[in-house]
């Protein structure tokens, strides 16, 4: 006889199974693997995935623990700070989640940064810093905060974090949304999160994840950071492509060279924006144009004017009559 393995001890003792349990073991036993049927009661029972998670927008292992606030903190909402990243733009959103939907409190974009000097550049570590900086002056400045935490004004690439001053509001807490970005070190995400800190926003972080971090000797390099947000390393690669590949500088820097930003000028160009961003952060809302209306139809005519429409018609019908009696 051939032993045959059990799920467990009542199996293991064929007196103890019940008729049922008997039937389903033979049949486990002839079957062996057996695929599964995709039936009509398959289909009636399936649920499909929420719609983002579908689209693949949304991670909601992580939206869940972003969004849900402690119990005991009675409407209070539990804020983050969305950093989002397209081929030409960077977005920065301070938001907190309701049942109908996320509420956005305050936003900026690197499409802005002109404005303050930045014409080029628009989606690297130094302009995700600048849209993080002009976020956290604006947020504060439209809550009355801006004299109050000032933040870190002198860029030094160091760790820094917002402390609550004794006697004032306490500090703006959010949390980082980086979506479905890889979180790695050096990534333009905690640029932004670098330039929201500076700014005077109090936002949880190491500095793991920043340019100038050695995992091997786990030692951070805040010089290196500095440079990063400073735009050193583009300057610093635009003199090397100009030295080795003219041809390769003026085609990849071709919009630097055409807005009349040299490498010698690049530091200077973000520090004027630091400051510009420092001194107005509020946003200027574009005038509304006046749009004419243009009718390709004819106008709906008021009952009055339809009533003397057909007056006239009656005059001028009349009016022939006589003619041609007159005529006549």
């Amino acid at each position: 006889q051939c032993k045959l393995p059990f799920s467990n001890a009542a199996e293991s003792n064929p007196l103890s199974l019940t008729p049922g349990s008997w039937l389903r073991r033979q049949k486990r036993l002839k079957m062996g693997f057996v695929k599964v049927v995709k039936n009509k009661s398959y289909f009636k029972r399936y649920q499909v995935k929420f719609r983002r998670r579908r689209e693949g927008k949304t991670d909601y292992f992580a939206r869940k623990r972003l969004v849900i606030q402690d119990k005991n903190k009675y409407n209070t909402p539990k804020y983050r700070m969305i950093v989002r990243f397209s081929n030409r733009d960077i977005v920065c959103q301070i938001a907190y989640a309701k049942i109908e939907g996320d509420m956005i409190v305050c936003a900026a974009y690197s499409h802005e940064l002109p404005k303050y000097g930045i014409a080029v550049g628009l989606t690297n570590y130094a302009a995700a810093y600048c849209t993080g900086l002009l976020l956290a002056r604006r947020l504060l400045n439209k809550f009355g905060l801006d004299k109050v935490y000032e933040g870190q004004v002198e860029v030094t690439g160091d760790e820094f974090n917002v402390e609550s001053i004794d006697g004032q509001p306490g500090a703006f807490t959010c949390y980082l949304d980086a979506g479905l970005a890889r979180t790695s070190t050096g990534n333009k995400v905690f640029g932004a999160l670098k330039g929201a800190v500076d700014g005077g926003l109090s936002i949880p972080h190491s500095t793991k994840r920043f340019p100038g971090y050695d995992a091997e000797s786990k030692e951070f390099n805040a010089e290196v950071h500095r440079k990063h947000i400073m735009g050193v390393n583009v300057s610093e690669y635009m003199s090397y492509l100009m030295e080795e590949d003219e041809d390769a500088y003026k085609k990849q820097f071709s919009r630097f060279i055409k807005n009349g930003v040299a490498p010698d000028t690049v530091q200077e160009m973000y520090k004027k924006a630091h400051a510009g961003i420092r001194n107005n952060p509020v946003h200027e809302k574009k005038p509304k144009k006046e749009v004419k209306k243009k009718r390709w139809n004819r106008a709906k005519l008021s009952l009055a004017q339809r009533k003397d429409r057909v007056a006239q018609k009656k005059a001028s019908f009349l009016r022939a009559q006589e003619q041609e009696a007159a005529d006549s």
